[in-house]
């Protein structure tokens, strides 16, 4: 199969919106656009008795009317449809994600810091995708569309870079035409809180000026890569999951990475990657590195 972009539906909003979000990506890679249903055995046991139905059918068409309002939008690109059979959703999706480039899920996570809800089958992907996941919300394609050739936003970590992150980020800013935003958040030393007051200003800048290096040598490599990214570089006090947060307000995408796990032990998301998943105020791509 030539490359794709995959994206999951099961008939709601939030599904709709992921399958926009990836035609609009497939458009932008010159790639074919595949939506998919994740087929258990409980979508018919879930079936209502009191009105017999072909449960397959009626899921069939309901990939049918995704692929048609898809289309409708962007008439030249190849579509196709498929049910994926597996035990559980996430599994199934994880196991057709494998042959794309790119998996776009339904989240239902809320902006701000006020609620805290994804839906499962997105955060189960995220957490264990081989490839990147973009977790959009029904709210998020209209804004983000308006928003497209404004800001891609990724999470730097100067300490612990993740080449595949960055590289992800910069293909996405280059083929939307945007600016890239990297954030790097940062806090004081611990040991200034035993002052119990805050630090002189000039000890303030001078690790201002640490942080700020840092990020700016940390992508100069990619700046020469991709020479027509527009680059701003933000070194914020705050903690890595906040300042993403923030710079999400104005931004068409963010990208953070989440590292990959050989064991089954353990958190697969990292905090970062879990609180900007949560409550960032647009699609956010979940990149896996090593």
């Amino acid at each position: 199969m030539s490359k794709h972009i995959l994206a999951g539906i099961d008939g709601s909003a939030e599904s709709t919106a992921a399958a926009q979000w990836a035609a609009d990506e497939a458009v932008r890679r010159g790639h074919t656009l595949r939506l998919v249903h994740a087929w258990t055995w409980q979508d018919d046991v879930h079936a209502d008795p009191g009105q017999p139905a072909d449960v397959r059918a009626l899921t069939e068409r309901m990939l049918t009317d995704a692929a048609r309002q898809v289309r409708s939008a962007h008439p030249g690109l190849e579509i196709h449809t498929g049910l994926l059979a597996g035990h559980e959703p996430a599994g199934a999706l994880l196991a057709a994600a494998a042959e794309s480039e790119l998996l776009a899920v339904g989240s239902l996570g809320l902006g701000g810091f006020e609620g805290l809800l994804v839906g499962s089958v997105g955060l189960d992907a995220a957490a264990r995708c081989d490839v990147p996941v973009v977790l959009v919300r029904a709210t998020q394609t209209q804004q983000a569309g308006a928003r497209d050739a404004a800001e891609v936003v990724v999470g730097v970590d100067t300490r612990a870079l993740a080449d595949e992150v960055v590289d992800f980020a910069f293909q996405e800013a280059a083929a939307r035409g945007a600016v890239l935003h990297a954030v790097h958040g940062w806090t004081p030393p611990a040991a200034w809180g035993y002052a119990g007051w805050v630090a002189p200003q000039i000890e303030t800048e001078q690790f201002r000026t640490i942080e700020t290096e840092l990020l700016s040598q940390t992508l100069s490599a990619w700046r020469d890569k991709y020479p027509e990214v527009e680059v701003v570089e933000d070194s914020p006090i705050g903690s890595g999951a906040g300042v993403v947060v923030d710079a999400s307000r104005n931004a068409a995408l963010v990208v953070v990475g989440r590292r990959r796990r050989r064991h089954h032990l353990g958190l697969r998301l990292g905090p970062v990657a879990h609180a900007v998943i949560h409550h960032a105020q647009a699609p956010v791509a979940v990149v896996p590195h090593d």
